[in-house]
């Protein structure tokens, strides 16, 4: 079997086993977040942060969110490393954004994030400001030993049977679920463009 038929045949694998009952208690508290008036804070890093952005982008835009990320603001993400360390930066742009109980935090990330193994500590110290002002979280992660995962409200977490491709699987399918989750009904409100055009 070649390569490629290979990568396909692990992510088809992958959806397979996803929980769609999971996703659904995502858009339910994403629903409530929304009508609330809460916010909507996306975490993660590397290749997350960039998903991190366009998902931005796509729940303001297609479902009227007030949706934010550290990333976008490469001046305060910069200074907040320079003056507060990397372990704060997330941190206390979730302190200086005012983060609320109504609140949602969402990450992106492949492991989660590990205090003990000193791995992504900026999420872990993000997500235990998150549970100590009350706001819900929602992570979508490729480890479930991750921190992520085990201080979530809901996480989807990819099973992954092939240890070399727990990066690409898990930052490729975290973007087919945020999309599914904007183009679901509870939550879409606008029309994206080509599917407007008649």
């Amino acid at each position: 079997m070649n390569f490629t038929k290979k990568f396909l045949e692990e992510t088809n694998k992958i959806v397979e086993a996803i929980d769609s009952a999971e996703i659904e208690k995502i858009a339910d508290i994403l629903k409530k977040c929304r009508d609330d008036n809460g916010r909507l804070f996306f975490i993660g890093v590397g290749g997350s942060a960039a998903h991190c952005s366009h998902a931005v982008n796509d729940f303001r835009k297609i479902c009227g969110f007030q949706a934010f990320t550290p990333v976008d603001n490469v001046s305060e993400l910069t200074a907040r490393i320079n003056d507060e360390g990397w372990e704060n930066s997330y941190k206390n742009f979730l302190v200086g954004s005012l983060l609320k109980k109504n609140d949602v935090v969402f990450v992106f990330s492949v492991g989660g994030g590990s205090k003990e193994k000193n791995v992504s500590v900026n999420l872990v110290n993000a997500l235990d400001y998150s549970k100590k002002i009350g706001s819900k979280i929602i992570s979508i992660t490729g480890k479930k030993e991750g921190y992520a995962s085990k201080n979530s409200d809901v996480s989807i977490i990819f099973n992954i049977s092939n240890n070399k491709h727990i990066t690409p699987h898990t930052e490729g399918l975290t973007s087919v679920i945020w999309h599914l989750l904007v183009s679901h009904p509870l939550l879409k409100i606008n029309e994206t463009k080509w599917e407007s055009i008649k």
